[in-house]
């Protein structure tokens, strides 16, 4: 396990050839071609990157094996990166094909956590569902985490349910929930579900994808409205740092997305900083074949 050097717990990878990616059909057009590891190695190796955790981009198996056969690619490469994990789709509406998965270890290679794309499924209580409880406890049984993308408002708190209603499940919430930032009327309420979501002793936020400009937003006094509460309210060891590479906010530059938060990092102690950006996910994000955390 990596322990100096930073580890980036949010990147995406994916080669649209093999059709899927829909999303990309409505995404800026900038972000429309395949987004490939060797585009966006040289800007890790710059920062430091010792460590990356590659987050399903499709709820297709396809996409998952593609990562996998990515992160083992990457660990051959000359450079910093000597670890590479994967955060990958299960079928979480249908638990005994879950269960299959979890219990194949070709399968679960290099995986640290699941995720699903919520917030694109046309069913806004996924998370609610009878059967995906079912999958979700098989997750925490197995002490395998569940990440969920851009939460506010639609999700947040269901996530927040979540951690209240399955037993030892570690909800991961990625992108802080997506806080409105520049957003004075929903800010409060962003701020109100997230100390909800925090007061749960089983949840970890990412500081990922934190610098999607929108109207009125300001960089420095936004961000870091929201890096202090989540410090506040999570503290550095239940906090995790993220690219979300290729994604936001100019498509495929890694220091758009990563500069102004990194700035606010450099500011604290050093071993708030050291949990930010490598020891928490140290903890949370550790391999189901090698017995989970």
């Amino acid at each position: 396990m990596t322990d100096t050097g930073i580890t980036d717990t949010h990147l995406h990878l994916w080669d649209r050839s093999g059709g899927g990616y829909g999303w990309l059909g409505g995404a800026p057009e900038a972000l429309r071609r395949d987004a490939r590891w060797e585009e966006v190695a040289p800007q890790q190796v710059a920062l430091g990157t010792t460590r990356v955790v590659l987050v399903q981009a499709d709820d297709t198996l396809a996409d998952t094996r593609a990562m996998q056969d990515s992160a083992a690619r990457i660990e051959t490469l000359p450079g910093n990166v000597d670890q590479v994990d994967v955060v990958a789709w299960l079928p979480l509406a249908d638990p005994v094909a879950t269960a299959t998965l979890l219990d194949d270890a070709a399968a679960m290679r290099r995986v640290v956590g699941v995720r699903h794309l919520v917030h694109d499924d046309p069913d806004p209580g996924f998370l609610d569902r009878l059967e995906v409880r079912e999958s979700l406890t098989l997750l925490a049984a197995r002490g395998v985490p569940l990440d969920v993308p851009d939460a506010f408002p639609r999700h947040l708190d269901q996530a927040t349910r979540l951690a209240d209603e399955v037993d030892s499940l570690v909800v991961v919430l990625d992108h802080l929930g997506k806080p409105p930032l520049g957003d004075p009327r929903d800010m409060p309420r962003w701020e109100t579900s997230l100390r909800a979501f925090a007061a749960r002793g089983t949840t970890i936020a990412k500081l990922s994808g934190l610098s999607t400009s929108g109207q009125g937003y300001v960089a420095g006094a936004d961000l870091r409205r929201a890096v202090d509460l989540a410090l506040e309210l999570l503290g550095p060891e239940r906090l995790m740092y993220g690219s979300d590479w290729p994604i936001a906010p100019v498509p495929f530059d890694l220091g758009s997305g990563t500069g102004d938060l990194l700035a606010l990092l450099a500011d604290l102690p050093a071993a708030d900083r050291e949990q930010i950006l490598r020891g928490t996910a140290a903890r949370v994000y550790r391999r189901a074949t090698d017995g989970g955390r």
